[in-house]
């Protein structure tokens, strides 16, 4: 089957599913699905902007409402992950996945479902060390704080996907693994992104936790997105015995979704012909949530997974065939996931602005119908729970940690991954900027059009294969970098792009006079996703 991939989407559903249908007008080419790999941005009203991690000024509505009230419907299946760009508060709703809008399927802070036999899975997020084990504390109303934090990755989830012993088809993750970069065309992306040069070469840039999920899954395919940049990799992965098959990985991450990035591709993925066209749960991976029930943390007390160090009776969470076997009994081994979506949310409505509603913490139906069918916690109501009994207690609580970590540095225990220190600059180089300080950002950006003389490249972009170690560590000579001739050679993915007769110049905004390179690269690379939108209000 054809399963079209699309990078940060923010919001232009209307703009990415007009590519698809211009695909199928002028190439005869309909996917059967559509992956999403994050910053989609399913934001219902204005509530929901007021929860979304971006400055005032880019809290657009973009289209997403309309197929949320039903105005329109998603032409094909999306399934989607959550990146750092988010309405919280609704994805928040559906932890362990859900539909956002009829036909728009969200995989929840990880998952696992099947379509036509093709298992996809996901981890939604960005990954941040200081936030990394602590439970899913936060709820809306947000504050400065909690509206990043409730969209990093939490080790309970990358926990629960390593419990995983039968194979994956796609994976998909937000930020990219870490280390990625070395088994692709490397001077290619520097050339591209010269900004992510220090990160690169000192192996800081991406996610440690999806690296390791990473060497344990072993997916066909992985796909990611955030940077926006289109990169593609071939991990060749080492065998743990002489009987295992040897696995390879085609990494591919996506451009964001704008008329002149090249933000979609169309790969064809192998196939069940027998198995029909619902979504479906995934036996393996309910077995593993309700073996895993028990780990559940809604607090932000930072704490270890289980492991096999002495210190804890269990630390195999696995699921046997027996668990794997009685979930199908439960559901009668009809394994199709309901289509139960329900408003849970006032529609914005252009006619009637709404601009001073607070989010509120919401318990969605399809959650409690989800718990309630396979015994789970559902974490919002736990977390309602706990903030209902945390009410009188827990502002005096609050005022003796903040004094316990203005004398000691940190609460927490160290990290299992090293805390990010790229080195490059105190601001965080996985987020775009939240304060309006520093207008000279470099937002250079090139543009072009759509254009019915220009059809689509189909080409192949992975690399030579290269050997993955166990540490995912990266030794001096890895730099080997593959030519657009080797490239074109592996012959695995459909890109879809794009062009038009005109195209706009470079636009460079502000200079450097005060020798700061380092940090205007950085906020220029937080920036940068949203480059098209400043360079129009300025012309």
């Amino acid at each position: 089957m054809k399963v079209a991939v699309a990078g940060c989407c923010h919001g232009a559903l209307d703009k990415m599913y007009e590519t698809l249908e211009l695909l199928q007008r002028r190439h005869n080419v309909r996917p059967d699905l559509l992956l999403c790999c994050g910053d989609f941005q399913a934001v219902r009203n204005e509530a929901d902007l007021r929860c979304m991690a971006v400055p005032a000024k880019y809290r657009h509505m973009q289209t997403f409402y309309r197929y949320y009230s039903g105005e329109k419907k998603a032409p094909v299946l999306t399934v989607f992950i959550g990146g750092n760009h988010e309405a919280s508060n609704h994805l928040q709703e559906l932890p362990y996945g859900g539909w956002v809008a009829p036909n728009i399927y969200y995989l929840g802070y990880a998952g696992v479902v099947r379509f036509r036999g093709v298992r996809i899975g996901g981890i939604s997020g960005i990954f941040k060390s200081h936030d990394y084990r602590k439970g899913h504390f936060e709820c809306p109303p947000y504050n400065q704080q909690t509206i990043r934090s409730a969209y990093h990755v939490r080790n309970i989830e990358v926990f629960k996907l390593k419990q995983l012993k039968r194979p994956i088809d796609i994976f998909m993750s937000h930020d990219w693994p870490r280390s990625i970069y070395h088994y692709g065309n490397k001077k290619q992306l520097l050339k591209m992104k010269s900004f992510f040069r220090q990160e690169v070469e000192s192996n800081t840039l991406g996610s440690p936790a999806a690296s390791e999920l990473l060497q344990h899954l072993k997916p066909t395919y992985w796909f990611s997105a955030h940077l926006h940049v289109k990169f593609a990799a071939f991990m060749q992965h080492q065998t743990n015995s002489k009987e295992e098959l040897p696995k390879a990985t085609k990494f591919l991450a996506l451009d964001k979704c704008l008329p002149h990035r090249d933000f979609l591709q169309i790969i064809d993925v192998e196939h069940d012909p027998n198995a029909g066209d619902s979504l479906e749960y995934d036996a393996e991976w309910i077995a593993v949530l309700k073996a895993t029930n028990s780990l559940i943390n809604v607090t932000q007390s930072s704490w270890n997974m289980p492991e096999k160090n002495g210190l804890h009776a269990k630390w195999d969470y696995s699921a046997t065939e027996e668990a794997i076997k009685e979930v199908l009994e439960e559901l009668n081994h009809n394994l199709k996931i309901p289509c139960n979506f329900t408003l849970t949310a006032a529609c914005y409505d252009p006619s009637k602005p709404q601009k001073h509603v607070e989010p509120v913490h919401t318990i969605n139906p399809q959650t409690t119908e989800f718990c309630a069918q396979f015994g789970l916690t559902d974490i919002n109501d736990r977390v309602q729970q706990a903030k209902e009994e945390g009410s009188v207690r827990g502002e005096y609580e609050e005022e003796e940690e903040e004094e316990e970590m203005d004398s000691t540095g940190s609460a927490e225990e160290p990290s299992e991954y090293n805390t990010d220190n790229s080195g490059l600059s105190s601001i965080n180089p996985d987020e775009i900027m939240l304060d309006e300080e520093g207008g000279d950002e470099d937002l250079s950006t090139c543009s072009v059009d759509p254009s019915p003389d220009h059809p689509p490249d189909f080409s192949a972009s992975f690399s030579d294969i290269r050997i993955m170690p166990d540490s995912m560590a990266v030794s001096s000579d890895d730099a080997m970098d593959s030519t657009n001739e080797e490239l074109e050679k592996s012959g695995v993915s459909k890109q879809v792009e794009e062009k038009s007769l005109n195209e706009r110049p470079l636009k460079r905004i502000g200079g450097n006079e005060n020798g700061n390179s380092g940090i205007k690269k950085i906020k220029r690379r937080n920036q940068d996703i949203y480059a098209a939108e400043d360079e129009d209000t300025t012309e």
